[in-house]
């Protein structure tokens, strides 16, 4: 009896844990959807000072969402995508879409403005609150970047990336992509904000990356359209952030740090530490996708954007660290200790990311055997 009781109570607790997170979801989204009612007014500041727009649901949701993801250990995952979500719907708007115009029309709003800056100070206090500052302070930091960089040129094989290798289905190639596409199809793109000012050594060779990136000025050659093709293999939208309901928190997290380091000069040090473990640990990551479509058995159009990355990521890598970082550090003795911060935060956030993805691949499998 006793034993019926205690199923009774867990069964129940499980009930309204559910019934919880649901009514969470879809609070989430309702601020959210006014939050792009928002976005989408004309002189949407002038509009909330004469109180004919009303915003209140979405400020409410923002400011316990903060409290939900910052001041509560890791946080509540929910409350951490709702705030990145909404953080990446004010950062893409310092890129160009092609698309409507009118899009564009609060692009300098004030009130956006301000509640970017209210997540990024309690989220970014969040982040730093993982890493060691003072004893990054205190490393050589040519060393340090030259040690971590030989370390993360061939690292050992992590579980998820023998999950990737060994495991991963068809089916979670493309759940792989679509989530890749993300950053995939506009990759560069944030690069592109740092580059102007003082010409120099360090100025041109980020210009050279970026101009490889983009295929030195070729659509053809331009690494986007590369990953377009292995969408196209599978009959997948190329559209640009065609997936982003699909994108976890985790990675959505990534290109927002990226924003604020490209738009802040201040930090022009700690996204060239950045920059340049992403482009050194690239390689490792591009292997596991290439082998396992190889396992797959896919075709090269399936796969193509993998081996062209592991041949240039590898040679970038190489510029950043010696071109870039390293002469970096030369020129800002005092501040040099940025670079190694920045790549560390890229290393701790890329990884974080790369776990989120390969549960979600494993989600994305399970749906499709149920099936």
């Amino acid at each position: 009896m006793q034993s019926n009781l205690v199923m009774s109570h867990n069964a129940g607790t499980v009930i309204n844990n559910q019934q919880t997170q649901e009514k969470t979801a879809t609070k989430y989204e309702r601020a959210e959807q006014q939050f792009i009612k928002l976005l989408a007014t004309a002189d949407l500041d002038s509009q909330l000072n004469a109180k004919a727009v009303n915003a209140d649901e979405f400020e409410n949701t923002i400011s316990t969402a903060v409290i939900a993801a910052y001041q509560d250990g890791d946080g509540d995952d929910q409350a951490h995508r709702f705030l990145q979500r909404i953080l990446y719907r004010i950062n893409r708007l310092n890129l160009f879409w092609y698309d409507d115009l009118r899009s564009y029309a609060n692009e300098r709003s004030l009130y956006l403005y301000s509640w970017r800056d209210q997540i990024e100070t309690a989220w970014q206090e969040w982040e730093l609150a993982q890493v060691d500052v003072a004893a990054l302070q205190q490393l050589d930091v040519k060393q340090a970047l030259i040690e971590r960089a030989a370390i993360d040129l061939d690292p050992p094989l992590s579980p998820e990336s023998r999950y990737i290798r060994e495991e991963m289905t068809q089916a979670g190639y493309r759940h792989l992509l679509a989530i890749g596409s993300f950053d995939g199809l506009v990759e560069g793109s944030r690069l592109s904000r740092i580059l102007g000012g003082a010409a120099n050594e360090v100025q041109c060779m980020l210009v050279r990356v970026l101009l490889e990136e983009y295929g030195n000025g070729r659509l053809a050659r331009k690494h986007s359209t590369f990953f377009a093709q292995m969408l196209n293999e599978f009959g997948m939208n190329t559209e640009p952030e065609g997936y982003f309901d699909l994108v976890p928190w985790e990675v959505l997290a990534c290109a927002n740090h990226n924003f604020l380091l490209t738009e802040r000069k201040r930090y022009f040090l700690r996204y060239s530490g950045g920059l340049t473990c992403f482009e050194v640990a690239g390689p490792a990551a591009y292997r596991n996708y290439l082998t396992a479509a190889q396992r797959l058995e896919l075709s090269e159009a399936a796969m193509g954007y993998w081996e062209l990355h592991i041949k240039e990521d590898e040679r970038h890598g190489r510029w950043m660290l010696d071109d870039v970082a390293l002469p970096l550090a030369e020129q800002y003795p005092d501040d040099a200790w940025e670079l190694v911060l920045g790549y560390d935060q890229e290393k701790l956030t890329g990884d974080r990311a790369a776990k989120a993805v390969v549960k979600s691949i494993r989600k994305a499998e399970q749906a499709t055997l149920i099936l």
